[in-house]
């Protein structure tokens, strides 16, 4: 008994060491945001405009954007538009791309709905997938915005078809004492998840899921505005990474739902991104790492009395193949910006917003990318890797001047 009394002694002292040590790595990971010197070496060329909201279907009267793509068994590309219905009521569809001789997207064929409002914390709609194929579940796993009494969540869904889709439920996040606040009180979006299981901060294997928490917590009772995690100081929206225990979700895919070890990704950095930044396309394998698209606001002024004067753009970052929060190289301007008409005139003008990606079939350095446009209509643009630089840092393979393939 004296011994178990004197060993229960330590355990408020070995909490407080593990606080004080995850406060100090915080502290150091948020300091380590801001130094990425590299740009991912990549192009983006405009398609077109690939799908219009068709006339006289409600499903689509307030809009078609921001899909979730995937390559079907039948070798086609499957793109899970976000589909408005009037009072800015989503539902997700599912239709198939047309391509043309050389495989640039020229059109659509609508095959339905494929994910709609059914449980009490979506009855407001179900909004901007992104998908990605998990092989060692074998399993597509779609990210959504479902929006409910509290606002916008993550919800997530898997299918083995891309037609049928089980909805595994709400993302939680498991809560960490040193940041002081609880994730499940924000609202949350912009959720991709990694196909391939990682090193999270721990050392365990794990699945990544980079988010895009909002700080604003004036929509709750008694809140005053805006509570930041602990160590926070910029209170911009901004990128965020979540692990879920690979073994734990390889046995029953709903552990996908259950977020431990939240860390920043990326903050705010360039002009393009100075209002906030979100996460737009699922990772992608290259040689470097991990590579996604991501959104940027930066303001401009207004074109009418109550224009928001905001202008969405679509630029990159690559990641660490191993340790996703390792952001190796990113856009300092934007690969893309609104400028054609469809783009600054919509719904919601001078937006251009990537959701999907898929390998285009000229090559593997190059990808189709759908981005919704000014909240109204979808667009492509193909996304081309640039020929490789003359190496400054003697790391062979490595495509980008001063950045060694991760991993």
């Amino acid at each position: 008994m004296e011994e178990a009394a004197a060993d229960s002694k330590t355990i408020p002292q070995r909490m407080l060491q593990r606080s004080s040590r995850l406060a100090a790595m915080l502290g150091q990971r948020r300091s380590q945001l801001h130094k990425v010197d590299a740009t991912p070496p990549y192009v983006m060329e405009r398609c077109g405009t690939v799908m219009v909201p068709e006339k006289g279907n409600p499903l689509e009267e307030e809009g078609v954007l921001n899909p979730a793509s995937a390559r079907g068994a039948d070798g086609s590309i499957y793109l899970f538009p976000r589909m408005v219905a009037a009072g800015n009521f989503s539902r997700i569809g599912r239709v198939r791309v047309h391509v043309d001789g050389s495989g640039v997207p020229i059109g659509v064929e609508r095959l339905g709905v494929a994910v709609q409002a059914e449980h009490s914390w979506e009855v407001r709609g179900v909004e901007d997938p992104r998908i990605s194929w998990l092989p060692r579940l074998r399993l597509w796993i779609m990210t959504y915005t479902a929006v409910g009494p509290l606002g916008p969540r993550i919800a997530i869904a898997s299918s083995e078809d891309l037609i049928t889709w089980k909805k595994l439920g709400l993302a939680t996040f498991v809560s960490e004492p040193t940041l002081g606040v609880d994730f499940n009180g924000y609202h949350n979006k912009d959720a991709l998840v990694v196909p391939n299981p990682v090193t999270a901060p721990d050392g365990t294997l794990c699945y990544a899921i980079i988010h895009r928490p909002m700080w604003d917590m004036s929509w709750t009772a008694g809140s005053s505005g805006t509570v930041l995690p602990e160590g926070t100081t910029d209170s911009r929206e901004a990128m965020w990474v979540s692990y879920a225990p690979a073994r734990e979700v390889e046995r029953d895919a709903r552990r996908l739902t259950v977020m431990f070890q939240h860390r920043p990704l990326a903050l705010p950095e360039y002009p393009w991104e100075e209002v906030k930044i979100g996460g737009g396309t699922p990772p992608v394998s290259v040689p470097e790492g991990w590579l996604i698209l991501h959104h940027g606001i930066s303001r401009r002024s207004p074109d009418f009395p109550g224009d928001r004067g905001l202008t969405y753009s679509a630029g990159a970052m690559i990641l660490d193949r191993k340790h996703v929060e390792r952001v190796l190289a990113r856009s300092r301007t934007p690969l893309l910006v609104p400028e054609r008409k469809g783009e600054t005139e919509g719904i919601v003008g001078h937006v251009v917003f990537p959701t999907a990606i898929e390998p285009h079939a000229n090559g593997k350095d190059s990808y189709t990318v759908f981005y919704g446009m000014a909240d109204s209509q979808i667009g492509a643009a193909i996304l081309r890797r640039e020929p490789a630089a003359p190496q400054t840092d003697g790391s062979p393979g490595s495509l980008i001047p001063g950045m060694p393939l991760s991993g």
